[in-house]
């Protein structure tokens, strides 16, 4: 299982500033995008998560120019997310050196769009989820009937989309969710959010996930990302 380091974009730069020796006094914080993922990169990470923030308030890419940056300085594969539904704002991402896309749990009410989209990603395009019931419930569904959350994952698995990043806006996530998805679907799911501690990481490396995105418990030193990739081993 990887442990994915996110990093969310505004304006250009990391909205978390990041300093590892913050707690002993050393180092240099840093809020520079291309800075921060090279430090992960240099300490293992095989992949980096970023989220522009600007993009999935304005239903288009925004922080595109700090994506190449990025792409720029490592040499391991940039997963985007944030305003790029639509196949022609996937092709910007890509161009911009993005090789990974995630599209917002509203693409599911939008299947000719992720059908344009899946022809341009293929096994490189993931859709988020926020499988909490409350908030799925409550999520503006423009279908006659709200459907339930097995009926979302069966019909995206059944168009064609083989990667779930599943969020939780800081609740725990739940391991038998994950290995009931994998199993039944023949999908990988990744997790973002809710992932606080080593036992946390562990436990759903079990489940079957195949990647957790750390993004503020990583860049503020909460969890060291040595140990959280031996955890996940």
């Amino acid at each position: 299982m990887l442990i994915i380091p996110s990093i969310d974009l505004a304006g250009g730069r990391s909205r978390v500033v990041h300093w590892p020796g913050a707690a002993a006094g050393v180092g240099a914080p840093s809020d520079r995008p291309e800075v921060i993922a090279e430090r992960f990169v240099a300490q293992g990470a095989r992949v980096i998560h970023l989220v522009d923030f600007d993009g999935a308030q304005q239903g288009r890419p925004a922080n595109l120019e700090a994506v190449g940056r990025v792409a720029g300085r490592v040499g391991v594969p940039l997963q985007l997310a944030g305003g790029l539904e639509g196949a022609d704002n996937i092709r910007l991402a890509f161009a911009a050196g993005a090789t990974r896309v995630v599209l917002g749990m509203g693409i599911a009410d939008d299947p000719p769009t992720l059908r344009a989209c899946l022809e341009v990603a293929g096994d490189w395009l993931a859709v988020g989820l926020d499988p909490r019931p409350e908030r799925f419930a409550e999520y503006p569904w423009k279908r006659p009937r709200r459907p339930s959350f097995e009926d979302v994952t069966g019909e995206l698995a059944g168009l064609g989309v083989r990667r779930f990043v599943l969020s939780h806006g800081g609740a725990a996530p739940d391991p038998a969710l994950v290995e009931r998805l994998v199993c039944d679907l023949d999908i990988e799911v990744a997790i973002a959010g809710g992932v606080t501690d080593l036992a946390g990481i562990r436990r759903l490396r079990d489940a079957g996930a195949t990647g957790i995105l750390l993004g503020e418990v990583l860049l503020s030193g909460r969890i060291d990302y040595p140990a959280a990739m031996e955890a996940a081993a």
